[in-house]
């Protein structure tokens, strides 16, 4: 596609995000903190409100009319997931609240009953808190070991290090399959063929993958991946889990309750079929079906046409970053045509505190990031106490980032009049 052609689409899409179309602070909002979360398209809102006023009702508990259309929706939705990550079979997608209770799925009912003192598992410094956190407890109750991949030159995944470090020993491989804060799009497949060479298992922490390019979970040959719906235009408080069927079958459960349960007793209790083995209580059914209608959203627009968009919004990102001598990007620079790394921007500007730095932007409508992104051992690693970052999805244009360069320059004029 023509970069006339790229342009169109966030002009086909932008008034499907209501939110967009305000002032804040006397500016029109520029949001550039997608990677944080995205907004929601008028037919993930409407989904909502559908299930609201027509089909509230419990599922899989009932066999009125209510509850058989709020059952078939939220089990459809199920589907369309399967479907959007190419899983074998419906089974293998589990919703979770978010892509942390996901991994913490994983880590409680794989990890405590399966790895035992000495076992190794393999991260990289590049990890978000989520998919660190539940391996350290892991560890610390079951005696297994962490190792971390570092970063190469160019601050992404060190493969040859990776290869140095996993033996026969590693019986988890857990790593992120683009990098919140570097950007980075890591080799998942390669790492999943080299881990399984070895007997170890995969985990991918697709939350920065999924809503902005093609994920294959067959291709990959990944054990597991998570995802986060509000990361990818549904709502807050839907994640899901993919899984290998037989691998989950495998699995204890992770919490008890209702809906998880075959046949229950007062001295013991037997398990449902996947996946509602692992989906105890009262699900997120409103906001399962407003994940389907999310992920039926994204597949109308097309995720290779979604992507190679973000491909041409990167390179213009770097092209005008690059004007700003002040301000360090972390993370590999993109290749002329954007490619190689995702549609975000992890920054500092001298002295300034990305804090302050997003408060001034702030003023002129343009929404970013600073902090440390629930990374913090990579910005030690990075020797930055934070970053600011501005991420991309494909509403965003051209003229936004425009904004965003020209009040960025104006910002570190007016910090450089303060710091002299």
């Amino acid at each position: 596609m023509t970069i006339a052609q790229e342009r169109t689409l966030a002009a086909q899409v932008r008034a499907d995000f209501p939110i967009l179309d305000q002032e804040i602070n006397g500016k029109p909002l520029v949001y550039l903190d997608n990677a944080a979360t995205s907004q929601k398209p008028q037919a993930v809102l409407q989904a909502l409100q559908h299930y609201y006023e027509h089909d509230n009702a419990n599922v899989h508990r009932g066999v009125h009319t209510l509850s058989s259309r709020a059952t078939d929706a939220y089990e459809g939705a199920r589907d369309k997931v399967a479907k959007f990550v190419n899983a074998a079979s419906r089974q293998e997608i589990i919703y979770t609240r978010n892509a942390s209770e996901a991994i913490n799925l994983v880590s409680n009912a794989w990890g405590l009953s399966t790895l035992k003192q000495g076992d190794e598992i393999i991260l990289s410094v590049m990890e978000h808190h989520s998919n660190l956190i539940p391996w350290q407890l892991v560890a610390q109750k079951t005696g297994a070991v962490l190792k971390f991949v570092e970063l190469t030159e160019t601050e992404e995944f060190n493969l040859e290090q990776f290869k140095s470090l996993i033996s026969d020993k590693t019986k988890l491989v857990s790593v992120v399959h683009v990098s919140n804060t570097l950007g980075c799009i890591n080799p998942v497949k390669e790492i999943c063929a080299i881990a399984h060479q070895h007997g170890a298992r995969v985990l991918i922490d697709a939350c920065q993958s999924v809503p902005h390019m093609p994920v294959d979970v067959q291709d990959i040959d990944c054990d597991w991946l998570v995802g986060s719906g509000h990361k990818m235009c549904a709502a807050t408080g839907i994640g899901f889990l993919y899984g290998k069927l037989a691998l989950l079958r495998s699995m204890p459960p992770f919490l008890g309750g209702g809906e998880m349960i075959a046949d229950v007793f007062l001295d013991h209790s037997t398990y449902a079929d996947l996946p509602h083995k692992f989906e105890a209580g009262t699900p997120a059914i409103a906001e399962a079906i407003a994940l389907g209608a999310a992920v039926d959203y994204l597949m109308g627009l097309g995720m290779d046409k979604i992507h190679a968009y973000e491909e041409e919004l990167t390179a213009y990102l770097y092209q005008r970053l690059a004007e700003l001598p002040e301000v360090r990007t972390y993370g590999p620079k993109p290749t002329e045509d954007g490619k190689g790394r995702a549609a975000l921007a992890a920054f500092t500007v001298g002295a300034v505190h990305p804090h302050d730095l997003s408060t001034i932007l702030d003023q002129a409508g343009i929404a970013i990031r600073a902090g440390h992104h629930c990374t913090q051992p990579l910005h030690r690693h990075l020797g930055a106490q934070s970053t600011a970052r501005a991420s991309l999805y494909f509403y965003n244009t051209r003229e936004e980032i425009d904004v965003f360069i020209e009040s960025l320059k104006e910002a570190i004029e007016f910090f450089g009049s303060i710091f002299g």
